[in-house]
């Protein structure tokens, strides 16, 4: 009777051990749970608190934009606060949309901000930083076209996108090089790739070496590149640059000076971790050719901030320049108050 009166008690402690931990298993799960919900009910909050803004690209996403997707994706934006939304523009550019109030900050370049300020009505835009140190685009053609200066422009078709400044830009170099210019044929082929476009339709196109010209290296398609400052100092301006309207840099400072900081963050670590940088935008882009991405983003590395001590910081010379360079070339009809188009006031320290 002992024996049994001793297993029976030792049933007991064990069926009492498994109920308490049995118990204790379910309280814990629940307690995990509550804690998951907890978590996620906290960022939703989070979520909810961040302020809603959109940046308005110039074009489709490319390696000029990268350090707005690292910002957006490493949580720069986040830490300063912001929901970023990144969409391309529908109808016009980036500066009659931000203009116009429908995006904070948008992706333009200098000449566009020169044509906004002075239209009639204007555009109220301003730049804020400049995402590429020094133009980097330029006329290319294929290298058996031989174009090697501008005066070889003469008797050759040129493939455009329709705006003013490009019949400007080749007159103006031809001239300087005792060209002809009314011999050059003149045609608009939109957003056409321009190796197709060069090897079926054209002779020379004006690119970005950053993105077509990087694309020739990739796939091994010789090119003649003319780069424009190298022809004409003048021609060394800001493209692309990040704007806002003046009416949001009166009203909101402090926004602007956080988005600032959090996209210089992007940039800076887009220049020192291309690879990386890379990996992002085609993580939000994926339609991009990858290779290309890859090149772009390095060679991009060494141009985003280039020979200045900070990312984005404009200078006065160039502005003056070019806009001296539109008026001089007939492309604005008054002399342009270049100061009062950029500020570098709100660049992190």
């Amino acid at each position: 009777m002992k024996n049994k009166k001793n297993n029976f008690i030792k049933l007991f402690r064990l069926f009492s051990i498994s109920i308490v931990l049995s118990v204790l298993a379910v309280f814990l799960i629940y307690l995990s749970s509550c804690t998951a919900l907890t978590s996620q009910q906290t960022q939703s909050m989070q979520n909810q608190n961040l302020k809603k803004i959109t940046v308005v690209l110039d074009w489709v996403p490319n390696t000029n934009h990268t350090g707005i997707y690292v910002a957006k994706d490493k949580g720069y934006f986040k830490e300063e606060g912001f929901d970023v939304e990144i969409v391309q523009p529908t109808e016009g550019g980036a500066a009659d949309l931000i203009a116009a109030g429908k995006g904070e900050f948008g992706i333009s370049y200098q000449e566009q901000v020169t044509y906004a300020r002075l239209a009639e009505p204007a555009l109220p835009v301003k730049a804020i930083a400049a995402i590429i140190q020094h133009n980097t685009s330029g006329f290319a053609s294929p290298v058996e076209k031989n174009i090697k200066t501008p005066k070889d422009f003469e008797g050759k078709k040129y493939g455009g996108w329709g705006s003013p400044i490009e019949e400007a830009m080749i007159k103006a170099l031809m001239e300087k090089y005792g060209a002809d210019f009314s011999t050059v044929q003149i045609v608009n082929i939109g957003a056409s790739d321009f190796i197709t476009s060069v090897q079926k339709d054209v002779d020379f196109s004006w690119i970005y070496y950053g993105w077509d010209g990087i694309a020739a290296e990739v796939k091994n398609f010789k090119i003649n590149f003319l780069k424009l400052q190298d022809f004409d100092e003048n021609l060394d301006f800001y493209t692309p640059v990040i704007i806002a309207s003046e009416s949001n840099i009166k009203e909101n400072p402090e926004m602007i000076k956080k988005f600032l900081r959090a996209t210089s963050k992007g940039y800076v670590f887009a220049i020192k971790n291309p690879d990386e940088a890379a990996q992002i935008l085609l993580k939000n882009a994926p339609e991009l050719d990858k290779n290309i991405v890859i090149a772009s983003q390095k060679y991009l590395a060494s141009q985003y901030q280039a020979d200045v001590p900070k990312w984005g910081v404009m200078d006065e010379k160039l502005w003056k320049n070019f806009s001296s360079w539109m008026f001089n070339n007939k492309l604005i009809n008054k002399n342009f108050d270049y100061k009062s188009a950029y500020t570098n006031e709100f660049l992190p320290n």
